[in-house]
């Protein structure tokens, strides 16, 4: 990425060895920030602070609600690619897609996908007259044996979306949803659970005072004001949440629906249920695009000991391919704690880094992983997911007949065993 500031303006553009496209424009801002230099909006609530770095010429810019700086370093001057007009050609489309992915992709080799054999096969077949519908097909098609929930690409028109998933694992359809919450408030639940930040935090006592937090997400808490808003919801519904948590005999989370949003609201979470500070995750992203084993220093992301309303008791933590992003870096963020979270259920969906958001000269919109996510022991779960340690079936259709949670079971067994 490039970033041209002139006063109190920063543009930016996302580039390759091959392209320059202008991505937005940030204004600075009257307010400061603790260990910021200064700070700027790209919109309202969208804000970016830029922290110093090891000299003059090398800033850290943090978006709030990320867990992690980019760094940038100054250059001489801009990349020639920025000094010629953009190509809206089939063939300059092509080629940009297939070099983003190139110079920032970290799991080719994991996934078995030769890149330069995937350009070697679909490039002869893109011609100076072909449709849109046409390009779409031959990326969607490049990218689609990835598996990679991470990835996607969408165009204008609806029919124009695609985005990866890991094979044989479905997102859970509306329908199945609603039943799957009927069942746990009708037959679980004491009474129906209270909920808070639109919706996405449920929360229940089931039988023998055990407490039931649904998370189908880590964002989306407060409709306007950026993330310090959505921090801001989170923490008051944590604080009804757990108001009374010294009278729970133990804790059930269940992810088993969640398709992320901020880790850092995730490790909000996490605090509120850790009795010492610990290290929650390192991520490291790719910095050399002739290099895919090249990577930054990891950056670590702590959970500490939160001082409001919390539970340090057992906890049972419900998760399934389904529980995506997000979801699973706040899986993560539960491996250090003590005592130690029992993961019940199957594998999470196996995509943890932020998605690298980039745009075609032709409109397309795509998005890729560049990141890798790592234990405190250096253990990543990309491809594969985190497993749980309990092995039980995820909303089978069996038990959404019955009425029955297998899963919940299982957790609830647990608990009432330790």
């Amino acid at each position: 990425m490039l970033l041209e500031i002139h006063g109190d303006e920063i543009k930016g553009s996302q580039t390759t060895a091959i392209s320059c496209l202008p991505s937005f424009t940030a204004k600075r801002q009257a307010m400061t920030s603790e260990g910021a230099e200064a700070v700027f909006a790209i919109a309202p609530g969208q804000i970016f602070l830029v922290k110093p770095g090891d000299s003059a010429d090398h800033k850290f810019m943090l978006s709030k609600g990320a867990a992690s700086s980019i760094g940038f370093r100054r250059v001489g001057e801009s990349p020639a690619a920025c000094s010629q007009p953009a190509v809206d050609s089939p063939l300059h489309n092509f080629d940009v897609f297939w070099t983003t992915f190139d110079e920032h992709y970290p799991f080719f080799t994991m996934h078995g996908v030769n890149w330069r054999e995937v350009r070697d096969t679909y490039r002869p077949r893109i011609t100076s007259d072909m449709t849109a519908d046409e390009l779409f097909g031959i990326l969607k098609a490049m990218i689609e044996p990835l598996h990679d929930a991470h990835t996607y690409i969408t165009g204008a028109v609806e029919k124009r979306r695609f985005r990866g998933r890991r094979e044989t694992t479905e997102q859970v359809a509306d329908e199945t949803h609603r039943r799957i919450v009927e069942i746990i408030e009708s037959n679980y639940a004491r009474e129906k659970l209270k909920t808070w930040c639109n919706g996405r935090l449920g929360y229940g006592v089931l039988s023998e005072t055990i407490g039931y937090l649904r998370i189908t997400a880590f964002g989306g808490y407060a409709s306007s004001g950026g993330f310090d808003n959505q921090l801001k919801a989170l923490n008051e519904a944590l604080d009804q949440v757990f108001a009374e948590a010294h009278t729970l005999n133990g804790l059930v989370i269940d992810l088993r629906i969640n398709y992320g949003g901020s880790d850092v609201l995730g490790v909000a979470v996490a605090s509120r249920l850790a009795a010492h500070d610990y290290s929650a995750f390192a991520k490291k992203a790719r910095n050399d695009a002739a290099d895919p084993s090249s990577f930054t220093d990891p950056q670590e992301t702590r959970v500490r000991v939160s001082t409001r309303p919390h539970f340090h008791g057992k906890v049972v933590l419900l998760t399934g391919s389904n529980t995506v992003s997000a979801g699973e870096t706040f899986t993560m963020a539960l491996m250090g704690r003590t005592p130690q979270v029992t993961r019940v259920g199957e594998n999470t969906q196996g995509v943890f880094s932020d998605e690298l958001a980039r745009q075609l000269p032709n409109g397309f919109r795509f998005a890729l992983p560049n990141e890798i996510f790592l234990t405190e022991d250096g253990k990543a779960f990309d491809g594969s997911g985190i497993p749980p340690h309990v092995q039980v079936p995820v909303f089978s259709k069996e038990d959404l007949t019955k009425g029955c949670d297998v899963a919940l079971d299982e957790a609830i067994e647990i608990l009432r065993k330790k």
